[in-house]
C-alpha cells in the first residue's frame, strides 16, 4: 500500500434509532447535528533505507513499542508420593524401553521411596571390651605367678594352712606381746572341781630361755627327736591364793611329721603320767610363788601340739609351800572318786584349766596371722 493514501472518511453517526420498517417516525424530532470529523491518523516517516538497500516489509509499516517477554515460570518440583517399605511399582519408567501390550516390569524404587526414616543406632564402645579383657589377663597372670612362684620357693606363707601354721607358730615366742601368750588374767568357767568357776592371776613371767633350763633331763631328752626352738613360762595364782601354777610352751624345731610322731609316742606310752617326766615349777621372788620349788609339784600335765610346733605344759601346787610326796598326773588328780590331798585341793584342775586356756589363746593367735582376709 502507498504510504501517500489517504483513509476513507467517516460517515456521520445517526442522531437516533434507526426507524422500524412500517412504523411512522417520531414526531417533532429535530434532526441531529452532524458529528465532527473525526481526526485523521498522521503517516509515520520511515527513515530512509541506506543506499543500495530495498525496504523491508517490517520498515514499510507502523513502528510499534516492543514489549520484553515474562521470565520463565520454574517448573513445580515433582511431587515424590511416599510408599511403604517392600512396595513395588509397576508403572514402567518413562526412560525405559516401550513394553509390549499387556506387558508390565517391576523395578527397584530408590531409598528415599522404599525405605523410611529409622532410629539411629549408637555405636558400639569397643573400649570397655578391650579394658575387661585385658584385666582378665593380667588377673590370670597374677594368680599364675603367684602359684608358680610358691611352687618354685617352696614359700609357705604363700598358702595359708598347715605349713603356714608351723612356720607363724615357730616364731611366736619373739613376735607377739607377752600379755597375747601369757594373757594377765584367765577365766575357767566350770574349769574347777565340780564345775566351779576359776580365775587365775599371772604373778611373773621368766624371760625366753633354752630348754636344759626349764625341763629336767629326762623330759629335754624325750623331747630331743623334736628340738628346742625356745622356752617361755609364766606362774600364775588363783583367786584364793592358795594355789600356784606354772605354766609353758616349749618352740621346737620339727615338721609336721615330727610333732605327729612325738604326739604318738606320749599316747601310746603315758609319757605325760610319768612322774620322771614332769615340768620344772618357776618362782618368783616376792610373789606368793616364791616357794613354789621341786618338792612342791602336785600336778601336772604335757601335751604335745600337731597343729604347730609347740609343747604346752603346766605343773601345780600349794602357794604355802608345802611339800607333796605323791604328786598326780591332771588325769588322775581330776577322777571321780580321788582323795587325795591333791585331788580335793583341786590342783589337777588348775594345771589342766591354766594349760588349756594358754594353749587356745595361741591356737587364736596362729589361726589369725595365717588366716588371709576375705
Amino acid at each position: 500500500m502507498s504510504t501517500e493514501a489517504q483513509r476513507a472518511p467517516v460517515p456521520p453517526r445517526p442522531a437516533g434509532p434507526p426507524p422500524v420498517p412500517g412504523q411512522a417516525p417520531a414526531p417533532h424530532a429535530e434532526p441531529a447535528p452532524p458529528a465532527p470529523p473525526a481526526p485523521q491518523a498522521q503517516p509515520v516517516r520511515p527513515a530512509p533505507p541506506a543506499p543500495g538497500s530495498e525496504p523491508t516489509p517490517a520498515e514499510t509499516t507502523t513502528r510499534l513499542r516492543r514489549v520484553p517477554p515474562a521470565p520463565p515460570v520454574p517448573p513445580a518440583p515433582p511431587v515424590t508420593r511416599r510408599r511403604p517399605v517392600g512396595a513395588v511399582d509397576l508403572t514402567p519408567r518413562p526412560d525405559a524401553t516401550p513394553a509390549p501390550p499387556g506387558a508390565y516390569y517391576a523395578y527397584a524404587e530408590t531409598p528415599a521411596e522404599t525405605t523410611t526414616r529409622l532410629r539411629p543406632v549408637k555405636a558400639r564402645r569397643p573400649v570397655r571390651t578391650v579394658a575387661a579383657a585385658v584385666c582378665a589377663v593380667l588377673g590370670l597372670g597374677l594368680i599364675g605367678g603367684a602359684v608358680t612362684g610358691s611352687w618354685l620357693t617352696g614359700d609357705s606363707a604363700a598358702e595359708p594352712g598347715e605349713d603356714g601354721a608351723y612356720t607363724v607358730g615357730r616364731s611366736l615366742w619373739h613376735s607377739v606381746p607377752v600379755d597375747t601368750l601369757f594373757p594377765r588374767t584367765l577365766k575357767g568357767a566350770g574349769a574347777g572341781p565340780g564345775a566351779t568357776d576359776r580365775v587365775w592371776t599371772r604373778v611373773a613371767v621368766a624371760g625366753d630361755s633354752g630348754c636344759a633350763a626349764g625341763l629336767d633331763p629326762l623330759l629335754l631328752k624325750t623331747l630331743g627327736p623334736v628340738g628346742c626352738e625356745r622356752l617361755v613360762r609364766a606362774t600364775y595364782t588363783d583367786a584364793t591364793r592358795s594355789s600356784v601354777t606354772t605354766v609353758g610352751l616349749v618352740f621346737t624345731e620339727a615338721d609336721t611329721k615330727g610333732m605327729n610322731a612325738l604326739s604318738t609316742r606320749f599316747t601310746t606310752q603315758k609319757l605325760d603320767a610319768r612322774t620322771d617326766l614332769m615340768p620344772r615349777t618357776y618362782p618368783a621372788d616376792n610373789t606368793v610363788a616364791a616357794g613354789f620349788g621341786a618338792g612342791q609339784r602336785a600336778s601336772w600335765t604335757v601335751h604335745v601340739l600337731t597343729e604347730v610346733p609347740v609343747v604346752v605344759f603346766a605343773v601345780s601346787g600349794f602357794a604355802d609351800g608345802r611339800p607333796v610326796a605323791d604328786p598326780q598326773p591332771v588325769a588322775e588328780a581330776m577322777g571321780s572318786g580321788a582323795t587325795t590331798a591333791v585331788a580335793q585341793a583341786g590342783l589337777g584342775h588348775e594345771a589342766k584349766g591354766i594349760a588349756d586356756r594358754v594353749e587356745r589363746s595361741l591356737r587364736r593367735t596362729v589361726t589369725d596371722l595365717t588366716e588371709k582376709p576375705e
